[in-house]
């Protein structure tokens, strides 16, 4: 199965596992200073399947590409060195914002609990320089908070617009990307406009951080470790631009594989690590634990926004939600039923091949469901280290 209106034979993205590189990094001298030089050679590419991928050269053009991949650990330990120069004018604020999904893979890996393993990695990158580490989940509470909103106008006004209905979920860069690439303003229009985590937390770090700190966003390096290599590409769009000081919101994305090479590289292992609390962005939030929303494979969009709509339009108050899968474990649903009727119909649909078939089911007027959380990765966020 082939991505829509692709005509290539393979695929061009880059494998999404960092635990199959077949070439090995340059290991690091404990005296070197974070040198620059050949200290993180190119990667190998690796071969992905078309049917895996949403990033074929319908979605991305080979300039995005290049930009994607200067995304590495090299931008992290280039800024580590400019801060260790004499001149100050050339420091940067070093901040690293960690999405809760990407700490299962440290905490499998290192044999940790969730908790543990965000303080140890919050401590590893602070004795490499690192300022500043953030936890993604207050950027996703504001997105969730306004997707809710969304979902219930979209709702009420279902039966004056066309297209209120389905609203799709926008968290997932890669299905985005492909939405918008490939697909027509049928599709698109249908798409959540609340920003993603990722986006709010740019703006909150770029933002009001750097107010708060009396810095100009160019004087601060933002860094996000992500489960997916699709968030690179979404640190990129245009919308995540600050003309006026030159300077992206989101600086460099680095996955949990990535920052597991620069740990293998320095002979550091987690559970050597001190435990360190993540800062917080507010003053009145105290530093603590990383909070991961309910869900099952997402920030848990589905369920806070079918709790929420659940409330708001029927005065329900749903406690738990149960999932019935459908054609595939990557298809599932979730049903609202009032006197006898099904009031909300929701659905998550994992993996390009389920979203063709929602596209097409859609393009054809057969799609039944209010509210669909898309993730482009079988399995969901969390299958993409």
């Amino acid at each position: 199965m082939k991505c829509e209106n692709c005509t290539k034979k393979e695929c061009s993205k880059k494998q999404k596992n960092d635990d199959t590189q077949s070439t090995s990094v340059d290991a690091l001298s404990p005296s070197d200073g974070f040198e620059e030089k050949d200290e993180f050679p190119t990667l190998a590419n690796a071969k992905i399947l078309l049917s895996d991928c949403l990033a074929c050269d319908s979605c991305m053009t080979s300039e995005e590409g290049a930009r994607v991949f200067q995304q590495n650990q090299k931008e992290l330990f280039r800024i580590l060195n400019l801060n260790k120069k004499c001149d100050t004018s050339k420091h940067k604020v070093l901040a690293v914002s960690i999405c809760p999904q990407s700490l299962p893979y440290f905490a499998a890996k290192f044999n940790l609990s969730v908790n543990d393993a965000a303080k140890r990695l919050c401590g590893f990158l602070k004795s490499l320089g690192v300022h500043y580490v953030f936890d993604t989940t207050i950027a996703a509470d504001f997105s969730i908070l306004e997707s809710q909103r969304e979902f219930v106008q979209r709702y009420q006004r279902r039966n004056q617009e066309e297209h209120a209905l389905p609203m799709f979920a926008s968290a997932c860069p890669g299905w985005i990307r492909y939405a918008e690439r490939v697909l027509t303003n049928l599709v698109t229009s249908h798409i959540c406009t609340a920003k993603s985590p990722q986006q709010i937390m740019g703006s909150l770090v770029k933002g009001y951080f750097a107010r708060q700190q009396n810095l100009s966003p160019d004087k601060i390096f933002h860094v996000i470790v992500a489960p997916c290599y699709d968030k690179k590409l979404e640190a990129l769009r245009e919308d995540f631009y600050t003309a006026l000081y030159n300077s992206q919101e989101v600086d460099c994305v680095l996955t949990s594989g990535e920052i597991v090479q620069i740990m293998e590289q320095k002979n550091v292992s987690m559970k050597d690590v001190t435990e360190v609390a993540v800062d917080s962005l507010f003053d009145e939030i105290k530093e603590g634990d990383v909070v991961r929303h309910d869900g099952k494979r997402s920030d848990g969009y589905l369920e806070h926004i079918f709790k929420h709509a659940a409330k708001e339009l029927f005065g329900m108050d749903v406690k738990e939600i149960t999932y019935k899968a459908l054609k595939n474990k990557d298809f599932q649903e979730v049903t609202l039923e009032k006197d006898g009727e099904t009031v909300l119909r929701f659905a998550a649909a994992y993996g390009f091949r389920n979203i063709q078939n929602m596209v097409l089911k859609l393009k054809k007027g057969k799609f039944l469901y209010h509210f669909v959380e898309v993730l482009a990765c079988p399995g969901g966020s969390t299958a993409c280290q």
